[in-house]
């Protein structure tokens, strides 16, 4: 493309210059040769009036007194009638300019110059009007390298970054060239590695929540497949294997609850759920890991309570602070349920140290973590239950009491708070 500019510039300065040069050469020559003539005819004129004056006042004419009347390079002859012929210079040969004028009393005056003078100076003439050309030439040289450069350069540059698009790096360069049409360009490339970017970061989440929502339920229905396996016993083969299924179902849930939120976090799928089973069933789960590590997993509360939600989001948010609280926490983990407005509210808390006050209000944020964790447990609980247009909080921080916000549905039973078990 540079080339070509290059090319197409030159060529419009070539042609000018042809067609404006060569009409200027002409109309210069003309102009040249006609003030040369006019200069010989009017040298002519001005010798005649002398010869005629010094004629009519019968004074002398010679040589002498003519060649301080013309040019030292031009030749003068004067005809007077019965004299002998005066010539003024020497006569010039090959081709010479001309001019005759005649007197009063007949005598003539003939003035020549060679045209070579004339010829030096179209010589003189074309170089300057060469000089200029070539001068007009670089410069619309010049001119096109650097309007070249102003456009192929940017050109280059948004190839590089649409190729760093396709090799997976989408960071936008925020680059623009002061060119409307290579600045729209540049938006559209910008826009649309931000669009990658989003896309790429919310992959890399979905992978990461998913590896970490997964975790621990994979394991869990790995010991009941183990358990199958070493088993004879059918009763007991039976209820392991239910326990597998609902296990199986729950990891459906949790993956295709996973795939919603990434591809639209408000996207929800609420329905009136009974509380009590859910908590029922983590408290099941998770049971035997907090029995293995000598801790107690027990509840207690209201019951009967019914909420909005989605079951497996509940599930999986609960699983995360019964987690979270095994790993980093101490002591019994209870799990308390309240009404509060209309609001049904599940606490989880524990006996250890609690949440570091440095953490306290970061406590949410991927990555963050007390302990050498992923840090992602809590932000995924925390972006469930806002699927569901609950709420995650942390009420309290020695001990640390974490807080599920449902909503709350009309038809709950009011019943006394059951005993811890």
């Amino acid at each position: 493309m540079r080339r070509r500019l290059i090319n197409s510039t030159l060529a419009v300065v070539l042609v000018v210059i042809a067609v404006f040069g060569v009409s200027l050469v002409i109309v210069e020559t003309r102009t040249i040769s006609a003030s040369a003539q006019e200069s010989v005819e009017s040298e002519a004129l001005r010798l005649i009036s002398v010869v005629d004056s010094r004629l009519l006042g019968e004074e002398r004419i010679n040589p002498g007194v003519l060649a301080e009347q013309i040019d030292p390079k031009r030749y003068a002859l004067v005809e007077i009638p019965g004299r002998e012929p005066i010539a003024v210079g020497e006569r010039p040969s090959g081709s010479v300019l001309r001019a005759i004028e005649t007197g009063e009393r007949g005598e003539t005056v003939t003035v020549e110059e060679s045209r070579t003078a004339v010829t030096r100076e179209v010589g003189r003439t074309l170089l300057i009007i060469g000089a200029v050309a070539l001068l007009a030439i670089v410069s619309a040289v010049l001119l096109a390298v650097r309007q070249a450069n102003r456009l192929t350069s940017p050109l280059t540059d948004l190839a590089e970054t649409a190729e760093r698009l396709g090799s997976g790096d989408p960071r936008p360069r925020h680059k623009r060239y002061g060119v409307p049409e290579l600045d729209r360009v540049a938006d559209v490339l910008d826009s649309s590695a931000e669009r990658i970017a989003r896309m790429l970061t919310a992959e890399r989440r979905l992978a990461a929540d998913a590896s970490h929502q997964l975790r621990t339920p994979l394991t869990a229905l790995s010991m009941r497949i183990e358990e199958i396996s070493v088993t004879d016993d059918p009763d007991t083969v039976k209820e392991e294997a239910n326990i597998a299924l609902t296990q199986v179902e729950r990891l459906t849930d949790v993956v295709e609850r996973l795939l919603t939120n990434s591809r639209d976090p408000r996207t929800g799928s609420a329905v009136v759920f009974d509380l009590d089973e859910i908590v029922k069933q983590q408290i099941e789960e998770w049971r035997p890991a907090y029995r293995s590590a000598g801790r107690a997993l027990v509840c207690s509360g209201k019951h009967g309570l019914r909420a909005v939600g989605t079951p497996g989001a509940v599930a999986q948010v609960l699983a995360a602070l019964i987690e979270n609280s095994l790993m980093h926490g101490g002591g019994t983990v209870a799990l308390r349920t309240r009404v509060t407005g209309n609001q049904v509210v599940i606490e989880v808390t524990d006996e250890g140290p609690g949440v570091p006050a440095e953490l306290g209000a970061r406590i949410f944020e991927r990555t963050i973590s007390g302990r050498n964790s992923t840090g992602i447990g809590l932000a995924v609980a925390r972006d469930l239950a806002e699927a569901d247009g609950g709420r995650l909080e942390l009420l309290q921080q020695h001990p640390a009491v974490f807080a599920l916000f449902l909503s709350r549905t009309p038809m709950d039973r009011e019943t006394p708070e059951r005993p811890v078990r």
